[in-house]
């Protein structure tokens, strides 16, 4: 099979285009819908390739999976094909109406918020005690390294599907519908933990009980029988306001961030007039194990500025814009956690630290109620204006998933008056405001922490792969160099891994398996590289990329059995959908002009792969 990815290692051939125009049904242009009704519900809109056709069709298809899952295990997409070709699903185009000032506020809107105010309390409890402050350290180091490699692909890739499209170009189709269905749960997760917290501060604004608000069935499990209605309209309203246009929505978003950066050089003034300095006596109550535990944790609290690329699509200057962008916002967002976490732990002891509402309780126990109204109205702003960001990235992660026909193409479609995919808004509130009813703070974290976590591995590894190896340019010697040494980083970083959560402790497992991550990053650097970016590169590759595998790796390993097995059900009914459905329409995507009238007949020309 062929590979269409980075044929030429500087601009994307006009022959990787041609072979992906399918028929018009399939691939409908702005003219095409002309005289169609934006809001229509048919089979086709949602179910246009041969495969569903009808029952037989299916049956036939079905027949072909372990053909058609090779074809899309080793398929990848181009740089046109997401750029030009997937575009044209949504027949609409989305408006290019955001600057590096937009960029830089949504970051800090979707981010600040997400987490400080609503994790920061259960892990310094439960977790890190004051360590936490180290916890959010590691968490924004890694998490700063993950920018750089989302933000290199944003700017050459400047496209709505954020990291699903980066993977699909450079990891394969399989990989990214991995990854996808791993976006969805973490865009789900993400918004219903915020509608959570958010009903959590409303109730201590009220009265000393987070759960004063909801309604709890004993006849439910622990952990989902806590209902949460306000969380719903919450999110309801919010995704409503997301649906009304970008620009709209970006004004709404940094007018209302510059009153909460007020309000958080406040809290950390008068957080540090307030503290003691014996709170901080013990530094590790739980050890080193407990600080980590609590850094795997605490990522939700970076996980917005994946959603700001999101918006890659919708700037006016991708090359200037984004690395000013999420760069410089998440460089300034971990300052200003460090020094929240360090005034949270220094105002109260951790074993009495509220983990709901950490921030406004800890005021009322000084004896400054007032202030305490004053930071649980900032933490709903902060979540706000997260739940409002990651409304409008999650929308466009679902734009793109959908125009890959991964989901039905039809939650592809861009409004053409406000410049919004409605469909895709409307499918991630449903998902968010069922998860938000029912399950508990801490359930949402640690799934949303893994997912989050294993797709910032995954873009590290992209990007390796876009810098070492092109298609039909890349020397085999050369390909077999980077694939050993690839695996000698991987090989590396779960032994450390499994040396920390085994509790081995001894520094001899830890300088070999050091070593010999340190020999498979140097052996890489060797290898001459065959792309190079175009305008904005991450610095010190292979370094950065590596000690970012090796992190996110090790902070997977952090978060316990209970968050592994979460994850990895997840994603076992993920795969059922893919064998069912989602391998069968992207197959079908990809090879339109090969395939014949019957579905049952072979085709000897699939096996060269066109995407």
């Amino acid at each position: 099979m062929g590979f269409i990815s980075g044929a030429n290692a500087t601009e994307p051939s006009s022959e990787l285009v041609s072979p992906l125009n399918p028929p018009a049904r399939m691939d409908p242009s702005p003219s095409a819908a002309d005289g169609r009704s934006y809001w229509r519900f048919s089979k086709e809109d949602f179910f246009p390739e041969p495969t569903f056709r009808n029952f037989s069709t299916y049956l036939s298809a079905l027949s072909e999976t372990p053909h058609r899952l090779k074809d899309r295990v080793l398929g990848r997409s181009s740089d046109a094909n997401e750029l030009i070709q997937s575009k044209k699903q949504s027949e609409n185009e989305m408006k290019k109406c955001l600057t590096w000032w937009d960029l830089v506020w949504l970051g800090f809107g979707s981010v600040v918020g997400s987490g400080i105010f609503s994790i920061t309390g259960q892990e310094t409890h439960d977790h890190a005690g004051p360590a936490i402050v180290l916890s959010y350290a590691v968490s924004g180091l890694s998490a700063l390294l993950s920018v750089f490699c989302y933000t290199e692909f944003a700017v050459e890739i400047p496209i709505a599907g954020g990291s699903f499209s980066f993977l699909r170009v450079e990891l394969g189709d399989f990989v990214a519908f991995i990854a996808a269905g791993n976006i969805f749960l973490e865009a789900l997760v993400g918004a219903a933990g915020l509608g959570r917290s958010w009903s959590s501060y409303v109730a201590s604004i009220f009265k000393s009980d987070p759960d004063f608000l909801r309604i709890k069935v004993d006849s439910f499990a622990e952990g989902f029988n806590l209902l949460d209605p306000l969380a719903v309209v919450v999110l309801a309203i919010v995704n409503g306001i997301a649906l009304m246009g970008t620009k709209h929505s970006s004004i709404l978003n940094w007018v209302s961030s510059m009153f909460g950066v007020a309000v958080i050089v406040f809290i950390i003034i008068v957080g540090f007039v307030h503290g003691k300095s014996e709170n901080l006596v013990p530094f590790f109550p739980y050890g080193a194990e407990g600080m980590f535990t609590a850094a795997a944790v605490v990522y939700w609290s970076y996980t917005g500025f994946d959603m700001v690329a999101n918006m890659a699509e919708e700037v006016k200057n991708p090359s200037r814009d984004i690395p000013v962008g999420l760069v410089g916002s998440m460089s300034l967002i971990t300052v200003v956690y460090c020094l929240m976490a360090l005034v949270l732990a220094m105002m109260v002891k951790y074993s009495q630290v509220d983990v709901n509402a950490a921030y406004s309780v800890v005021f009322e126990r000084i004896g400054m109620k007032w202030a305490k109204y004053l930071v649980s109205i900032v933490a709903l702003k902060g979540m706000t204006t997260s739940m409002l960001v990651g409304s409008m990235g999650q929308a466009r992660y679902t734009t793109q998933i959908a125009r890959a026909h991964m989901i039905p193409p039809y939650f592809a479609l861009v409004h053409p008056k406000t410049g919004t995919p409605i469909y895709a808004t409307l499918l991630t509130t449903t998902g968010s405001c069922i998860l938000a009813l029912f399950s508990s703070l801490d359930v949402l974290s640690s799934v949303l922490s893994f997912s989050t976590l294993f797709i910032f591995m995954l873009m590290a590894v992209a990007l390796l792969v876009r810098r070492y190896h092109v298609k039909d340019v890349t020397p085999k010697r050369d390909t077999i160099k980077f694939i050993v040494s690839l695996c000698i980083i991987f090989g590396s970083s779960l032994g450390i891994t499994f040396l920390w959560s085994s509790k081995q402790r001894g520094w001899i497992g830890y300088t070999i398996s050091g070593g010999f991550w340190a020999l498979g990053t140097l052996g890489m650097a060797l290898i001459s590289k065959h792309r190079f970016p175009k305008v904005w590169g991450v610095p010190l590759v292979p370094w950065l990329p590596s000690l970012s595998i090796a992190m996110n790796i090790f902070l997977i390993g952090s978060l316990g059995a209970v968050a592994i097995w979460r994850f990895f059900i997840c994603s076992a009914i993920m795969l059922v959908y893919y064998i069912l459905a989602g391998v069968h329409a992207t197959y079908d995507l990809a090879h339109m002009d090969q395939q014949g009238p019957k579905l049952e007949e072979g085709d000897e020309n699939t096996n060269k792969g066109i995407l």
